[in-house]
Order: structure tokens, then C-alpha cells, then sequence
């Protein structure tokens, strides 16, 4: 996969939704209604992170949810990346990027969300071809008004920005030209999981998928 096919890839799925909720799973037996009632309230991308010893179960047991685009979170090695894909990952998401994952994820034909928080990571991001790429951690770089001004000298870029977003937040990064969709965990609190509230959730992605963009 070449960096063009994965950044256009990579585009489809932030366009399916304004929010792709990222998951932290620790229950196998979550992943199923989680991943049915984001897809029921329009959250159809759904990132699970590896960060827990049942992520790579939780994405085999989502990959099989009608409706649903299942990607890989917190890719770090090409390790994760075989991984990832051999579990039914579609995508990938990763926190920075390296030569080594980049040239994983181009191998096993995983298009990737990079990661970039200065211009330099976003400018060579880009001189590698990767047009659509990840803000992260977004509010502690700076929030909606980093990514406004970075999105002035470099346009060609588009963005899924992550990390400490909420429902609140989003709609300053959704209304700016060069954000696509934000990434953001409110969608499926802990809590509502643990309770088994998957109507809840339900409610939490259907207000999430109406955020104007």
C-alpha cells in the first residue's frame, strides 16, 4: 500500500462519521454490544486501542459487527501492526510515527492515521505522501487553536485530532477546514459499559454523530 492509497483510504473512513469513538476495552465480553450500539447510534469507525491483554479478542469480535469499520489503536511496533491485521483490523492508529511502523503498515496494506504534533512531524508526514494524518495529544498542544494556525501554512493536510476532546470540544475542531473527524472516548465511558447501559451509549453516539462538521 502506497502512501497515497493509505492517506485516500484513510480519508473514507474519517468521512463516515464526525466522531471515531477510541475504545479501551478490559471486558471481552463488552466488545460485541459496545461495538452494536455505537454502529446503532452512527458511530460506525471504531478504534481499539492495544492496551489491555483482550484488545486484539475485542477487534476480532468487532470486525464481525455489521456495520462497523474496526481499526487498531496505539500501534507502536510492526509487530502490532501484523497483529493488528491478522485480528481483522481495517486501519490503524498510532500516537507518533517511525520509519519501522510506517513501513509495516504500507507491507501488511494497513492505512494509518499517524501521529503528529509539531510541523515538523506533520511536514515530514507529508514529504513521505501522508495527507491525512492524527493531532495528538490535541489539547495539549494547544487545542482547535494550534491546529487552526497550523492549517495555515500547511493546507494540504487534513486531520483527525485526539486526545483529551470531549463533547464540548469537538465542535471547535469540527467546524476548522483542515479536521475531518476528532477521535474522543466519551462516547463509551467505563461506567456505562461496567453497568451494561449499552442504550446509554447508544444515546452518547447518536449525539455524537449529529455534531455538525
Amino acid at each position: 500500500m502506497t502512501p497515497q492509497e493509505a492517506s485516500r483510504r484513510a480519508a473514507e473512513i474519517c468521512a463516515l462519521a464526525p466522531v471515531i469513538p477510541v475504545l479501551v476495552l478490559e471486558e471481552l465480553a463488552h466488545a460485541r454490544p459496545l461495538a452494536e450500539a455505537l454502529v446503532k447510534g452512527g458511530l460506525p469507525v471504531l478504534e481499539v486501542t492495544l492496551r489491555t491483554p483482550v484488545a486484539l479478542d475485542v477487534i476480532r469480535v468487532m470486525a464481525e459487527v455489521p456495520g462497523g469499520v474496526v481499526g487498531a489503536g496505539t500501534l507502536l511496533t510492526p509487530a502490532d501492526v501484523k497483529a493488528a491485521k491478522a485480528a481483522g483490523a481495517t486501519f490503524g492508529v498510532s500516537p507518533g510515527a517511525t520509519d519501522r511502523l510506517i513501513d509495516a503498515c504500507e507491507e501488511h496494506d494497513l492505512p494509518l492515521l499517524a501521529g503528529a504534533a509539531t510541523c515538523s512531524e506533520i511536514m515530514a508526514l507529508l514529504e513521505r505522501g501522508y495527507t491525512v494524518q492524527k493531532f495528538f495529544p490535541a489539547e495539549a498542544n494547544g487545542g482547535a487553536a494550534a491546529l487552526a494556525a497550523i492549517g495555515a501554512p500547511l493546507p494540504q493536510v487534513s486531520f483527525c485530532p485526539t486526545g483529551g476532546i470531549t463533547l464540548a470540544k469537538a465542535p471547535d475542531y469540527l467546524k476548522l477546514k483542515n479536521v475531518m473527524c476528532c477521535g474522543g472516548s466519551w462516547v463509551a465511558p467505563k461506567a456505562l459499559m461496567q453497568a451494561g447501559d449499552w442504550d446509554g451509549i447508544v444515546t452518547l453516539a447518536a449525539e455524537a454523530a449529529a455534531l455538525p462538521r
